[in-house]
């Protein structure tokens, strides 16, 4: 993949730049990595996973080192794109702006130039957030799968048709959200509190909700004929009989087909498609908490849609390599909470203190205003790989009682 992006880029790049418009340089930097991604999952599920197959462990290992590989990879990409100002990136960008410099008179978010390293800085710190809190969303989907009990080859279906509902709801939230801060750069204090309060609602709130009970497939269930088995790897079908299978010449297990008279002349939904509909509904409830987490490391929309997007691309094939051992990481969710809190915290520090004087003046006192405390990116970086690895390690060392004989 780091080899097709070298061929195609330097193309891309020189067509790119031929555009008469300096504007739609950025709009260029989209297009292209959208494009890139589109191939990347054209790929996937067109070449590689064209017969639905149980994901072996190696299998699941080798498509995680690629997708690790391609993410990192990508902050190379990042650090010349925003040193060499390719397609306009880097230049007049949103920025927090420097307290040290500019004083807490200043909007906290400006337009300025961003060189190379620290937009690479940026998406890395991004990308390991973002990888760090889909973690939680690996156990909700084992879940999900062990509820409607997925057949393991067509779990990647699923988790394949999750990631393009994921890539268009996050897309959405982000450029909305990148609106809003640009506009209403108060709305940032908001992001903190909500960080900090999702962060204390996982440490008070044990265990996750019950499938049976979620509003959506009830819902769902009411309002659409619906099927209890799977007709293969199909979302819909009109089959009223559940399907009978036999071996091929090749030994290959083939589906039977349906007996005549049987099929229904209305399309009904499957468990697959119930177990779809809850993945991509938990990919919502999580984004509305990681992309206020990835605001707090920088405001530049390109940074943040391109980790977000490099972060769960690889969720499928992370999911199918932890799935199993997730629950023996006994400290990876006061992990995510250290995280979380750490970023909203982070938040507070950067947008509260210019406003704090005039929330303070409706109070009926008077207060000067403050300059924010912005927490350097490498900082942030160092605080979150550290916090992972820290739980990681007390997990092996200090395993569930048990565990070491399961």
């Amino acid at each position: 993949m780091s080899a097709l992006v070298g061929v195609v880029w330097p193309s891309f790049l020189t067509l790119a730049q031929s555009s008469p418009d300096p504007e739609s340089l950025r709009l260029w930097a989209y297009a292209g990595f959208i494009g890139l991604v589109l191939v990347f999952l054209a790929l996937d599920l067109g070449v590689f996973h064209r017969e639905a197959h149980v994901v072996s462990m190696k299998e699941a290992i080798t498509w995680s080192v690629i997708w690790l590989t391609c993410g990192l990879s990508f902050a190379g990409f990042v650090y010349l794109a925003y040193e060499h100002h390719w397609l306009g990136l880097g230049l007049n960008t949103p920025m927090y702006n420097p307290a040290s410099a500019d004083g807490a008179s200043s909007d906290l978010i400006v337009q300025g130039t961003v060189n190379g390293r620290a937009a690479a800085s940026q998406y890395l710190t991004g990308y390991v957030v973002e990888k760090s809190l889909a973690m939680d969303n690996i156990f909700v989907i084992a879940l999900i799968f062990s509820f409607f009990a997925v057949p393991p080859k067509y779990q990647h279906r699923v988790l394949f048709w999750g990631i393009i509902g994921a890539l268009l709801m996050r897309g959405g939230m982000i450029f909305l959200g990148s609106e809003l801060i640009l506009r209403y750069q108060w709305i940032l204090i908001f992001f903190g509190a909500f960080l900090l309060l999702t962060a204390l609602k996982m440490a008070l709130i044990k265990g996750h909700d019950d499938v049976s009970q979620n509003r959506a497939v009830r819902l769902a269930r009411r309002l659409f004929p619906t099927v209890d088995f799977y007709d293969g790897q199909r979302f819909f079908t009109r089959r009223t009989l559940k399907p009978t299978y036999s071996r091929d010449a090749q030994g290959r297990e083939v589906m039977d087909p349906p007996p005549p008279g049987s099929l229904s002349a209305r399309w009904a939904i499957t468990p697959l498609f119930l177990a779809l509909l809850l993945v991509e509904i938990t990919d919502l409830v999580f984004a509305v908490d990681s992309i206020p987490a990835i605001f707090a490391i920088t405001p530049d929309p390109f940074i943040v849609f391109t980790s977000n997007i490099f972060a769960i691309l690889g969720l499928r094939s992370l999911y199918f390599c932890l799935a199993a051992l997730i629950t023996r990481f006994r400290f990876l969710k006061p992990a995510l909470i250290l995280i979380l809190a750490f970023v909203g915290v982070k938040l507070l520090l950067l947008s509260l203190p210019p406003y704090l004087h005039r929330i303070v003046g409706v109070l009926g006192f008077t207060a000067e205003p403050l300059e924010p405390v912005k927490v350097d990116t490498a900082l942030s970086l160092l605080v979150v790989v550290g916090v992972l690895a820290a739980a990681t390690v007390a997990s092996i060392v200090f395993p569930r009682s048990g565990a070491k004989h399961a």
